[in-house]
């Protein structure tokens, strides 16, 4: 039988809270139907297999953090620099707002559990090709200095973006909750890591 929009998305959100707190090994089926307050049948019913279910969970955060960062915008910013601060500001924002989408996004994309890192590769690989892509191209209008690899400075900020991921994860992971001064300092580090790519360090 079909599963209504409404119960589908009574059951990802019960679900969600239990691989968030737990993690997806930890997590069993019976906890998962306990949660949502159906038949571990009624589970394997509508979403086949634990591993199905947390992928659907991994999607429909996906699209919801996709939407409010507005990829496709990327385009409309007039400086590389201001566009990173300012998605990663409404990605952390965003994120605050929903913890649990953070624990399971995290575990998804940093530490994915083996049975499941070729279906996400699959599956979101492209995407974020795509998203990488976006911002480079914004990228190729920051003048560099002579002898200064294009490729290798746009990897440099990679990275540098991914550290401070980590970092706000990390100290959310923490604490539980990070209030609005904690978030600016966050971003004020990281824009003074940013400076220092761009006008460097060297006297």
């Amino acid at each position: 039988m079909p599963l209504q929009l409404y119960e589908r998305e009574k059951i990802l959100e019960a679900c969600l809270s239990v691989f968030a707190r737990h993690g997806y090994k930890s997590t069993s089926t019976e906890m998962l139907a306990e949660a949502a307050g159906i038949s571990k049948a009624l589970i394997f019913h509508h979403f086949t297999s634990k591993k199905k279910l947390y992928l659907s969970l991994l999607e429909h955060c996906f699209e919801k953090v996709r939407t409010a960062m507005r990829f496709d915008a990327v385009a409309e910013y007039d400086d590389f620099f201001e566009a990173i601060d300012r998605l990663s500001r409404i990605k952390l924002d965003y994120f605050r707002k929903h913890p649990d989408e953070l624990k399971l996004v995290y575990e998804a994309f940093y530490s994915p559990p083996n049975e499941l890192k070729q279906d996400i590769e699959e599956k979101y690989g492209l995407a974020i090709a795509e998203r990488n892509q976006a911002l480079e191209k914004l990228f190729e209008a920051v003048p560099l200095r002579e002898g200064v690899d294009r490729k290798q400075a746009f990897e440099l900020i990679t990275m540098t973006t991914k550290h401070f991921e980590n970092k706000f994860s990390s100290a959310f992971s923490d604490i539980g909750v990070m209030d609005d001064e904690a978030a600016d300092r966050l971003f004020d580090e990281m824009n003074r890591f940013f400076g220092m790519i761009r006008y460097g360090i060297a006297e």
